[in-house]
């Protein structure tokens, strides 16, 4: 499932979301350049093909490594988008336009906020929403809301089917989750069983006042690490960890983790943090440009391979997570202080995921040494222990 949300401050905007997916999803941040096109220029989206347009913006996208959309992103233009599954009353639809691939057009071709809720609503109603939206799970299908901003305002767009409804942000704090949130809109096409699986109105109680009280990058890197109620990871049989915005594999009903996160500052010039990792809880917020590419290593997919940047911090977060409490303060406090002083002078993007590489493979050896209890319950464990076999991860491989 997934969390976006924004803060409308005295001084603009702050734009944070966490992207959440299969726990063996990994997800590739990819650089593309603005380019121009050939009349009569198709694009192949993930699952069907659209007309492409004239000229496309460069963007910086958060994507799935299966998928051509994208679950969050940012172009040169300034704008930002998240996106979340909702589930509503409508038909599930054929393959047709995902959400993220929605989100991605909308991004290589919208100017401002306002163009791309545009640019969204023409596409929805032109070409619909549909297909396959899991690689594990091909029936598993939804519809989409968005959170859009720029450093002029920020727009909520809600959708079901081809119907769609907006609202724009007033402040000081707005969330959206995995449910529909507009009152008319949601009492017309909300499904409530299918949105109390995913914790939605749980996770947007914690997000919300969040929102509203970040007066900066920090506090929203920090409101995405957030668990709930309590400092670590909790779960319930039902919902695994979906009780926070830092959400960890391990339910019966849905097992989501955390794969990527954002965090992005609109204020007097836009700056940009993200992951490239899963669980933020576990990992470190490096600045990051549209128009400054990184070498992350090769493409990841589902199979664990630690030669690439998420990969690699898998062995890292999963190690974590068997003895949270114990483990995560070997390294927080030194993660957080390089964060801070990063938000205050960020290096280049090349050089920030050369520290974290070489921060990460340290903090491995660390966490790896420090005795812990596992304080999951049993069902969380075992998931685990699946999710890692699929993967072809063993134990003796997260050193």
């Amino acid at each position: 499932m997934c969390d976006t949300l924004v803060a409308v401050t005295d001084d603009g905007l702050l734009f944070a979301k966490n992207s959440d997916r299969d726990p063996n999803e990994s997800q590739v941040l990819e650089w593309r350049p603005a380019a121009d096109h050939p009349d009569g220029s198709t694009v192949d989206c993930t699952w069907v093909t659209v007309p492409q347009v004239d000229h496309t913006h460069a963007v910086l996208l958060s994507r799935p490594w299966w998928m051509w959309g994208a679950e969050m992103g940012a172009n040169e233009c300034g704008v930002v988008i998240g996106n979340e599954a909702v589930f509503t009353r409508g038909p599930a639809g054929g393959p047709a336009l995902l959400g993220m691939d929605l989100l991605r057009l909308a991004l290589e071709r919208a100017g401002s906020a306002d163009d791309a809720v545009g640019v969204l609503v023409d596409l929805l109603e032109r070409h619909g929403q549909g297909g396959p939206c899991s690689h594990e799970r091909p029936d598993f299908t939804y519809d989409n809301s968005f959170l859009v901003a720029d450093p002029d305002g920020a727009v909520v767009l809600e959708t079901s089917g081809r119907s769609w409804a907006t609202e724009v942000v007033r402040g000081p704090g707005r969330s959206i989750s995995n449910g529909l949130t507009i009152e008319r809109f949601a009492g017309a096409h909300g499904r409530r069983a299918r949105t109390w699986v995913t914790g939605a109105a749980l996770r947007r109680s914690v997000t919300e006042p969040l929102a509203a009280s970040a007066t900066g990058p920090a506090d929203l890197m920090a409101a995405l690490r957030c668990h709930g109620r309590t400092p670590g990871p909790r779960w319930s049989r039902a919902h695994g960890g979906l009780v926070g915005p830092c959400v960890h594999a391990g339910g019966v009903l849905a097992s989501s983790q955390t794969t990527a996160s954002w965090v992005a500052d609109l204020r007097g010039g836009v700056r940009h943090w993200a992951t490239a990792t899963a669980a933020p809880c576990t990992s470190l917020f490096k600045p990051v440009a549209v128009d400054a590419p990184v070498d992350l290593g090769p493409a990841p997919d589902n199979r664990f391979d630690p030669s690439g940047t998420w990969w690699r911090h898998e062995r890292l977060h999963r190690t974590v997570l068997a003895a949270y409490d114990e483990r995560i303060d070997r390294y927080r406090s030194e993660r957080d202080e390089l964060e801070l002083r990063w938000v205050e002078g960020p290096p280049t993007s090349a050089e920030a995921f050369a520290v974290a590489a070489g921060l990460e493979d340290r903090w491995l050896a660390e966490v790896v040494a420090t005795p812990g209890v596992d304080r999951r319950p049993g069902y969380v464990r075992r998931r685990w222990d699946e999710v890692d076999r699929a993967a072809g991860r063993t134990v003796a491989a997260a050193g």
